[in-house]
């Protein structure tokens, strides 16, 4: 009889990263003393049940602390996600993830993927040894979001919250309730396994193949913050000719509405007119940069430093 309704199933596929949520400490009551990625994602299932007609399916692509996520990792994370959402019995495609990068990983696929089925990415705030650990019922919640019918696009889930791949933000160091979605707001919430959605599913044009097959370097991009006191010493020792990775782009963390300390800005329009890309994002938490008709340095909009950094070397690999 169970054979019969085989044919009849969807998958739901779990790729595992590492991360806290894979972490493990010596003791039950240490949240912070861990080491992140120790856990195989197949284990980190245990105990947890699939939605009614859904089947689950584990892949471990990575096993790391997500602040030492590469571009190796995303290449390959982003070609295991293409692989499994061809296949016409898949659902969805879950993604076990540390939470320092999350949001980069997430914006890193949103932009590579147009997927017309979601990729969900959850992790943990306390390791899996922790008294009352939070991944399990992330990782459930995560699977409710991929398992829904026309969910989409990339999303990331964390205390049964959906967040867009596009904006999710880790704002708290140490809360379970670490991430944020700024002005946009949520995509919606998990309760007790059904989706509340309020608003659409993230939807991605994206055609960055070359990325997915790219061999390497990558364009090296570097962040610089402008700040009070700021000066262009550290672009001039990026720029210092002899580096074995030549510095191709700098995205600039700026103040407020995308403005830059002035002894900042004269090295950077220096490096722009010598060919380096500039990208002006704001270090704000909210809102986005308005441009004004006189600028001279482009600006990311709405997206963070580390997404404008992501952006700006898609852009540089296309070329």
């Amino acid at each position: 009889m169970a054979n019969s309704l085989l044919p009849e199933m969807r998958r739901v596929v779990v790729l595992g990263t590492g991360g806290t949520i894979a972490g493990r400490a010596s003791s039950s009551g240490d949240n912070i003393g861990y080491t992140a990625g120790q856990v195989d994602v197949a284990d980190l299932l245990g105990g947890i049940e699939a939605p009614e007609g859904i089947a689950l399916l584990t892949e471990q692509v990575a096993q790391v602390d997500s602040k030492d996520m590469a571009f190796d990792i995303w290449q390959k994370l982003a070609q295991r996600c293409v692989h499994w959402l061809a296949q016409p019995d898949v659902a969805g495609v879950v993604i076990t993830h540390g939470t320092d990068t999350l949001e980069e990983t997430a914006f890193f696929l949103h932009s590579v993927l147009a997927p017309a089925k979601p990729v969900v990415l959850t992790c943990a705030m306390r390791p899996a040894t922790a008294l009352s650990p939070d991944g399990p019922q992330n990782v459930r919640d995560a699977i409710a979001v991929a398992a829904t019918a026309g969910a989409q696009g990339v999303t990331a889930v964390c205390a049964g919250t959906v967040h867009s791949g596009v904006e999710v933000q880790k704002v708290h160091t140490y809360q379970l309730d670490a991430f944020a979605s700024g002005d946009a707001g949520p995509i919606g919430y998990v309760e007790e396994g059904a989706v509340r959605r309020m608003r659409e599913w993230p939807t991605s044009s994206s055609q960055a193949s070359k990325a997915l097959s790219a061999p390497g370097p990558w364009p090296r991009v570097e962040i610089v913050m402008s700040h009070a006191g700021a000066s262009g010493a550290i672009i001039d020792a990026l720029l210092l000719e002899g580096a074995e990775e030549p510095v191709r782009g700098l995205v600039l963390a700026t103040t407020g509405n995308g403005t830059v300390h002035q002894a900042l800005e004269a090295v950077v329009l220096k490096a722009q007119d010598a060919g380096i890309a500039v990208l002006r994002a704001t270090r704000c938490t909210s809102g986005r940069i308005l441009p004004k008709p006189d600028d001279r340095l482009r600006d990311a909009g709405a997206l963070t430093p580390v997404k404008a950094r992501i952006a700006l070397m898609l852009e540089l690999l296309g070329k």
